[in-house]
């Protein structure tokens, strides 16, 4: 499954540093989380168990900065295989 034009839009928002957020997307229960900067670098979209854990796929997001500045030249998201946490 790939991450589709209006998640990632919401995705490269930037939010406060370090921070967890926890969200439905079209249906689904998303969980993402925020590097030092503000930007979500992991995805966890699927389902949410009653323990707040999603079942589903986890992505994680690649940035390639400017050298010696914090502007992203280049970013995208890999998925890194299903969630089954039990």
């Amino acid at each position: 499954m790939a991450i589709g034009s209006k998640l990632e839009k919401l995705l490269d928002k930037v939010y406060a540093p370090n921070e967890r957020y926890d969200s439905k997307f079209m249906g689904n229960d998303i969980s993402y989380m925020t590097n030092e900067f503000g930007e979500a670098i992991t995805l966890f979209i699927g389902k949410r168990r009653e323990d707040g854990d999603i079942v589903g796929e986890r992505y994680v997001r690649k940035i390639v900065r400017k050298p010696g500045s914090n502007e992203i030249l280049k970013s995208h998201w890999d998925l890194k295989g299903k969630v089954t946490r039990g």
